[in-house]
């Protein structure tokens, strides 16, 4: 059987609310998905098999094994190779209509605005709080729609932003509901960790406001943050207010901090390389000799798998030095998943003892 757009939407646009208008505004719009990981790959693929007609995939990560408990898209034939390219290449197996690019480059300040210049709808479906923000504040600059996806542990959360009226006035966006970033580590899904099938409810949850937003069909989560437990399946809707009185405003205000802010991950960015191991050092290590290491896990999640074993587990909230029976003789060495909570174990654990010595494992166990 000949695969046609008529024969391949059937289902889609016979939905009054749908139409062959609908599906041409889909074929027509033009959006970008930032992270192919779980709840961009799952967004990816249901909007490509609805009819998007052109998508971007940004992601400058490879796939790896603990990716694939909640990133269904990929194989373990897909494991070392660039996201994007095994997304893309799934994408075109199920929607031959649909223009497929991708990119590995890393979104920055300097990229940012000049990669979503040609796009409609901005999907964050990072992991990283820097790299929202930065999302968040390039789309309220260049008036770009924002279809927000976030985890944390059994929690989602999702909402369309910056989305614009009759009047050319535009709705909240993420700095309305969190207007400044965090200062303190939030962890990630690789510390905190998370149930799978809360990261493909999100995904969906994203791919469906796309829909909407595109069809005009419906109502989309705009001046409102949907918070949703899958644990209790409950959700609530967080009404959300402006700052600003006027859109020229919010452009105002936010372009002043464009220009100051980094939207990078500072404690990655200043670590000491004198408090830190690489993985290698610390393989050779363990080969030569374990008497004279004390190896201390601080992830939060204690059931975490470590690829060797440690002489303690102590999660970060309750990592107290002086609670510890230190030997000076021996070299300690903090480890965690990315490499952020242990230099932050490693830099409490220095302070309190200037002479003892203490590694973290650089960009952590999943780099080991």
């Amino acid at each position: 059987m000949k695969i046609t757009p008529k024969n391949l939407y059937q289902r889609q646009t016979i939905l009054p609310e749908i139409g062959e208008l609908g599906q041409q505004k889909l074929r027509e719009a033009k959006i970008v998905i930032v992270g192919c990981g779980g709840l961009g790959s799952v967004a990816a693929v249901y909007l490509a098999a609805s009819g998007v007609g052109n998508i971007h995939l940004i992601d400058f990560d490879v796939v790896s094994v603990s990716n694939l408990h909640r990133q269904v898209f990929y194989t373990t034939k897909s494991i070392g190779k660039p996201k994007v390219e095994v997304l893309s290449k799934h994408i075109k197996s199920v929607a031959p209509f649909v223009k497929i690019t991708h990119s590995t480059t890393a979104l920055s300040k300097l990229n940012t605005l000049e990669a979503f210049a040609d796009f409609d709808i901005i999907l964050d479906c990072t992991d990283s709080l820097p790299i929202k923000y930065l999302i968040n504040d390039a789309c309220v600059l260049t008036d770009k729609i924002l279809v927000y996806g976030s985890l944390y542990k059994f929690d989602g959360y999702v909402a369309s932003f910056n989305v614009s009226d009759t009047n050319g006035e535009h709705s909240c966006n993420l700095r309305d509901a969190f207007p400044e970033m965090p200062k303190e580590y939030i962890p990630n899904c690789a510390e905190a960790g998370t149930l799978n099938s809360i990261v493909g409810l999100i995904g969906l949850m994203q791919a469906n406001e796309v829909l909407k937003l595109i069809t005009q069909t419906g109502k989309p989560l705009i001046n409102q943050l949907l918070i949703y437990n899958s644990l209790e399946n409950t959700q609530f809707k967080m009404k959300l207010k402006s700052l600003d009185f006027y859109h020229s405003e919010r452009k105002r205000r936010i372009s002043n901090i464009f220009k100051t802010e980094t939207y990078t991950d500072t404690p990655c960015d200043l670590q000491d390389e004198n408090l830190l191991i690489s993985a290698t050092d610390l393989k050779e290590q363990l080969l030569k000799s374990r008497e004279n290491l004390c190896l201390i896990s601080v992830i939060e999640n204690q059931n975490t798998l470590l690829p060797f074993e440690v002489d303690a587990k102590i999660p970060l909230s309750k990592f107290n030095p002086k609670n510890l029976k230190i030997d000076q003789s021996k070299t300690y060495v903090m480890v965690c998943q990315i490499g952020i909570t242990s230099y932050t174990a490693t830099k409490t654990l220095k302070k309190e003892f200037p002479d003892l010595k203490v590694l973290s494992l650089q960009d952590g166990i999943e780099k080991y």
